[in-house]
């Protein structure tokens, strides 16, 4: 993997995070060495034959924590159109050192500055540490790749747009090799590069890969419970993203170092009910849950302007439940059926302007139960 360094053109790094997290990050040799028990695994049997000249891949985007599942509950949304998302482009590249993987483009049509942002280092870009990581699990040595990434998700939202490049690059490159990995250690690949952003949790990947709600158990032994609900729950999510970054590590940071017991039970209280409401499809119960959170929501919400404001206007235009959308700054409501979703979504964008001073974008999306998908390919040349 060191030759996808040296092949790489370094550049300003995509990852939200603090200098010293990557410096700490990129100096490690190896890009799989996962503290946990049920490390990705790296095949050294016979190795993989390409299926695909090119595979292109999306992966939805996330909502961690929903409320009290701090860093162990997330879930997958997205809309219509699949441009809540990112896509990724892998295709066998001959011109490239074996093993190796190269960014050869990075786009994103409705924010184009945003491609300016994002490092086409593959070291230092999420997409390419993922795909890395595939590429080792797969045991891939004769063939080299290289990866055309197009953002649909803003940094720093609250949306998982790191897992869902993640996501996405480990999908396609898995497609393009047949796909031969099983599910944990795709979910295990793109957590190479969630680690470097924000730490070791899969929330967020593992729904970006899933679909779906997901509860993390164990990292060791590794071990993911995905919840399936009735397919007569109905539930839409109201995505409102105000003109605000909130890094994942700032807000982090202000989480508290001690929690009394009280408050630890009352919260493991919400995360079961929150999960029982999800297998039983009882959409109220999971707004209710989801809007209850008493020890990570009220430290982060005054570092977003206006988000008091914003969840009390959702719940009073008739959301069934509102919180912050893993770090932030997006606020995310719960509705059944999407009939209110343009209402609480105009209340809550108005919201944002009055008390926060900004401007935001909203979304109705439902939920995601496919994750990571390829949605074409091409035919070996």
């Amino acid at each position: 993997m060191a030759a996808a360094a040296a092949a790489a053109t370094s550049t300003a790094s995509s990852f939200p995070s603090s200098r010293r997290a990557r410096d700490r990050v990129w100096a490690r040799p190896s890009l799989v060495s996962l503290r946990s028990a049920g490390a990705l695994k790296v095949n050294a049997a016979a190795e993989p034959s390409p299926a695909f000249q090119s595979v292109t891949a999306f992966a939805p985007a996330t909502v961690a924590n929903l409320g009290p599942g701090f860093d162990f509950l997330g879930c997958a949304v997205a809309d219509a159109s699949l441009s809540l998302g990112d896509t990724v482009t892998a295709t066998l590249d001959p011109t490239l050192p074996p093993a190796t993987v190269s960014i050869a483009s990075v786009t994103s049509p409705s924010r184009p500055h945003l491609a300016a942002r994002l490092s086409k280092d593959p070291l230092r870009n999420c997409a390419g540490v993922a795909a890395i990581a595939a590429l080792r699990a797969l045991g891939v040595r004769s063939h080299a790749v290289s990866i055309h990434l197009t953002k649909g998700l803003p940094l720093g939202s609250g949306l998982g747009s790191s897992a869902a490049s993640a996501a996405a690059a480990a999908k396609a490159v898995d497609a393009l090799f047949g796909s031969r990995l099983a599910r944990d250690d795709l979910v295990l690949a793109g957590l190479e590069s969630e680690k470097a952003v924000s730490g070791f949790h899969a929330d967020n990947i593992a729904p970006a890969i899933l679909g779906g709600f997901v509860l993390v158990r164990s990292y060791d032994p590794f071990h993911l419970v995905p919840l399936v609900s009735p397919p007569a729950l109905r539930l839409h999510f109201v995505l409102v993203t105000p003109d605000f970054e909130a890094p994942t590590s700032k807000m982090r940071a202000a989480l508290p170092k001690e929690v009394p017991v009280h408050q630890h039970v009352r919260n493991s209280s919400q995360a079961a009910a929150l999960v029982a409401a999800v297998l039983q499809g009882d959409a109220g119960l999971i707004g209710s849950a989801m809007s209850s959170d008493g020890i990570v929501e009220p430290t982060r919400a005054p570092l977003i302007p206006g988000m008091a404001a914003v969840k009390a206007a959702a719940l009073q235009a008739g959301a069934l439940g509102c919180t912050i959308s893993g770090a932030g700054p997006t606020a995310v409501a719960v509705i059944d059926g999407e009939d209110k979703g343009e209402e609480v979504a105009r209340r809550m964008v108005d919201a944002f302007w009055s008390a926060g001073k900004l401007k935001a974008t909203a979304t109705v999306a439902q939920l995601d139960t496919l994750g990571a998908r390829v949605i074409s390919t091409s035919a070996l040349q």
